[in-house]
């Protein structure tokens, strides 16, 4: 049995995390590799966590394509192989048109969960204007949402099965950029990164829309470093690159800002 309690110790998502903890308990007991439900980002970096400690399993995360935020997980004793054809997930087509109707990404959400279906089971969803969307599920719901799934909001639409190569990825816009700070603080940073007053930083990260390597800080002096990663709700990413040192003893930080 794997060391529960000190797992779960200072994990956010705790039910999802238990569940995981199940999981890869079965991989050990049954040599076989067993697949996670969809994780988001800040469930995943716990799970990270949890097991970043633990010789007995391996883990091997994917979600269709390299950019994806929800993943599902394959676990396996780490005596076994893992590769990504063993993390099942395949990929639907929502085809209609929407040219006088325009759907959003909750819109398509919507209707699949409105299916029955739980979020779980659900990855990525990647609309296509006035075309569609493309969602990433479980395998073993395609053939019931091909049945299921034929509205959209007001508009008519077909399901049916794509390969994963079919899936139409938009490279996530970037932007590079130079700050020199007198300290790595969040809230410094950050403002410089998103182009915003350090107030109204400070604000959105007292009030926990603010997540360095998905796990929400609410402290503004929260330090920073090198590959640390900052996720605002709604405004996108900053990730943190190379750090130095001025003759003046300031940071000089290369930021990358993805929107």
């Amino acid at each position: 049995m794997l060391p529960r309690e000190n797992l779960l110790s200072g994990v956010e998502n705790r039910e999802t995390a238990v569940r995981v903890i199940d999981q890869a308990e079965q991989a050990i007991k049954t040599w076989e590799v067993v697949c996670t439900d969809f994780l988001s980002p800040p469930e995943w970096a716990d799970v990270q966590q949890m097991f970043s400690r633990l010789t007995e399993v391996e883990m091997l995360s994917w979600g269709g394509y390299p950019q994806a935020e929800r993943q599902r997980v394959a676990i396996a004793r780490s005596d076994l192989p893992l590769d990504v054809s063993q993390v099942e997930i395949a990929a639907i087509e929502i085809a209609g048109n929407f040219l006088f109707d325009p759907a959003t990404h909750r819109d398509f959400l919507g209707a699949l969960l409105g299916t029955g279906l739980v979020r779980e089971k659900v990855g990525d969803i990647i609309v296509s204007g006035d075309r569609g969307a493309q969602a990433i599920v479980v395998p073993e719901l395609v053939e019931f949402l091909e049945m299921s799934l034929t509205q959209v909001r007001s508009v008519p639409v077909k399901t049916r099965r794509i390969d994963l190569s079919e899936l139409k990825i938009r490279e996530p816009k970037k932007k590079e950029l130079t700050t020199v700070e007198a300290s790595m603080r969040l809230d410094a940073v950050a403002s410089a990164g998103f182009g915003m007053s350090r107030s109204k930083m400070a604000d959105l990260i007292t009030g926990g829309d603010v997540r360095v390597n998905w796990r929400e800080v609410t402290q503004s002096s929260h330090q920073l470093k090198a590959g640390d990663l900052v996720a605002i709700r709604g405004k996108g990413r900053l990730e943190v690159g190379e750090v130095s040192v001025t003759k003046k003893e300031r940071y000089r930080v290369q930021l990358t800002r993805f929107v």
